[in-house]
């Protein structure tokens, strides 16, 4: 079978003094739909030295060809199946009609470049493409192109993630959005079936992708706009741009070919919490040049200086006095930031806010972004500082006080809060009033308010006092009753026998609840004849104690008594029975009866020890 296709192939290719022993039966032309078929030529048998000279001519036609390569061949036959393309070859290649877009315009013995794939398939035959070689051409271009920096044309087909899709001689490129434009691109569609200029700017050999870029010739456009912007640049210099991209920190504005940037603090002379409530993206504005960094090519942008400062002439526009309406821009401890207009903030301390209310922080009264009135209490153009006032919009309740809360009237509040000095008791809604704590009782000796009253009791007071400016009112609860001091004076006159139960122990000695309620001071050196080394392991809370006056001082509200005093005189059973029961050495009648009137021991809350009265509030 090799021999006679040999045979075939031999006769095809004889010289013309031997072709009319080999004249095939037809000439290939274009098909009218019949397959071309190479067994229709005619056979004949030749002689050795024929066939020896035929082989010998057959072989000269070969061309070194190799798979991979671009070749040109010429058109044999056209036919539905396919083109026929001889390059030379021992056979034909037959190529689909699909690689050929302009098959209407070819016919036999065209010449056309195609592609080897491959010598011979699996059926023997010839691979070739038209297609491929067409993008291998186009492959070369681009690849040239990409090292010369050649401009390209290509049309935008279609978008994808990322990107955009471009038409490249035939070739799917891909366009970046980020190199598109030198301004930010957000809506791609707009370039869908656009013809525009690219230059190469990236390829990938092993996967035949290629990244092309049309802002590269955007930026080379506008490299001498930005030479000439950058050299005649200077502080203070005027110029008109377009908002390019918008941060968190400023805005960056196209000067064309040059960005610059305006800081937050910058855009406005109010307060700015993001500079997208100033400029919008592609907004045409206009900007000052506040300093340029040649080195690092760094231009900062003013747009507010560009507007008159609005501190200019204030004390004309905004009085001291003046009412004035704001909106509430910021919150602290201390008080409210309020914006009268762009640019002037005044303050409104908590102690501004009310005339009776005790504001502990502003966002009780105000909220961001509430409009609310004020008056204008102070300001200081030099400092840009200016306070505010709400309470003033209001007459001060504290003026008709005095009327209302007349010195020594009764009233009945609610107990607010406890301090180690006092009881701070409310009156009326934003009234309050101060009870010290020597205005508690007349009679104990308190230590802390808590031994008297707790929050939310109701309690009886006296106006001692009201101050007006300071705004504070003293109270008293002891003066709702009488002094009883006045008749302590003879209940409890020196020398006078009582009763005492011990209610407090404390260094110097023991308080002691009388009859009366009123309390009274034993010196340790009246418990006893002996030095007593521990006073609680002899004396309790709650033990009796048969006592005697030994000092009255009404104007000090003081009383100090004596255990030993008492026993002056007294049975020797008496004073066993004391001395047994607080377990104390044995006195008999005669240690006692030889005891001289001892030095009492300075009491509790002496003068000059004693916590301010309530007097120092008025």
């Amino acid at each position: 079978m090799a021999e006679d296709s040999k045979d075939k192939m031999l006769q095809a290719a004889a010289p013309p003094s031997l072709r009319d022993a080999v004249r095939p039966s037809h000439t290939p032309t274009r098909s009218t739909g019949k397959k071309f078929n190479f067994s229709e030529i005619e056979e004949r048998e030749y002689s050795p030295e024929e066939f020896k000279e035929l082989a010998r001519l057959y072989d000269n036609t070969f061309s070194s060809i190799h798979e991979g390569q671009i070749v040109k061949g010429k058109i044999v036959a056209i036919t539905d199946n396919g083109v026929a393309i001889d390059i030379g070859f021992k056979s034909e290649g037959l190529v689909p009609l699909a690689e050929f877009p302009n098959i209407d315009e070819l016919k036999p013995g065209d010449d056309v470049e195609v592609f080897l794939e491959a010598v011979e398939n699996k059926d023997g035959q010839l691979v070739l493409s038209r297609k491929r070689a067409d993008f291998m051409r186009t492959w070369e271009r681009i690849t040239k192109s990409y090292e010369t920096g050649e401009v390209l044309t290509g049309k935008v087909t279609r978008r994808i993630k990322g990107g955009l899709v471009v038409d490249l001689m035939g070739l799917d490129a891909f366009l970046p959005g980020s190199q598109i434009d030198v301004k930010p691109v957000r809506d791609f569609d707009q370039f869908l079936g656009k013809t525009m200029e690219f230059r190469v700017a990236k390829i990938n050999h092993p996967n035949e992708n290629v990244v092309v870029s049309h802002k590269v010739l955007i930026e080379a456009e506008m490299q001498e706009q930005r030479s000439l912007i950058l050299n005649s640049l200077e502080k203070g210099q005027v110029l008109e741009g377009t908002a390019k991209a918008i941060t968190d920190f400023g805005v960056f504005v196209d000067l064309g070919g040059v960005d610059g940037l305006i800081h937050i603090t910058d855009l406005s002379w109010g307060r700015v919490n993001h500079p997208s409530e100033v400029v919008k993206l592609d907004q045409t504005i206009t900007v000052v040049v506040l300093d340029f960094d040649e080195a690092k090519k760094r231009i900062s942008l003013g747009l507010k200086q560009l507007q008159p400062h609005p501190w200019e002439n204030i004390e004309t526009k905004y009085p001291v006095g003046t009412k004035v309406t704001g909106k509430v821009v910021s919150l602290a401890d201390y008080g409210a930031f309020i914006e009268i207009e762009k640019g002037i903030e005044g303050l409104i301390h908590i102690s501004e806010m009310s005339w009776t209310q005790h504001i502990k922080h502003p966002s009780q009264v105000v909220s961001m972004g509430q409009m609310v009135d004020a008056v204008i209490l102070s300001l200081d153009k030099e400092n840009k500082k200016i306070s505010l006032g709400m309470k003033q919009l209001e007459p001060d309740p504290w003026m008709n006080l005095l009327e209302k809360y007349p010195v020594g009237s009764k009233h009945t509040g609610i107990v607010r809060n406890l301090t180690n000095f006092g009881v701070f008791v409310e009156l009326e809604d934003g009234v309050d009033g101060l009870v010290h704590i020597s205005d508690l009782s007349w009679t104990k000796k308190i230590r802390h308010p808590g031994e008297v009253v707790k929050k939310g009791d109701r309690l009886e007071v006296v106006i001692l006092g009201v101050d007006v400016a300071q705004r504070r009112i003293s109270l008293g609860h002891k003066q709702v009753r009488d002094n009883p001091w006045d008749a302590f004076a003879e209940s409890y006159k020196s020398g006078t026998e009582t009763a005492g139960k011990i209610v407090r122990i404390i260094e110097k000695g023991v308080i002691v609840e009388l009859p009366s309620g009123v309390d009274g001071f034993v010196p340790l050196s009246h418990l006893a004849m002996s030095p007593v080394k521990n006073i609680a392991d002899m004396f309790h809370v709650g033990d009796e104690l048969t006592l005697k006056v030994i000092e009255f001082d009404k104007d000090s509200k003081r009383i100090v008594l004596s255990a030993v005093e008492y026993l002056k005189g007294k049975e020797q059973r008496i004073i066993d029975e004391y001395a047994s029961k607080h377990k104390l050495p044995p006195m008999t009648l005669k240690d006692v009866a030889n005891i001289s009137g001892k030095t009492a021991d300075a009491p509790p809350d002496a003068p000059g020890e004693q916590p301010p009265t309530s007097d120092f509030m008025v």
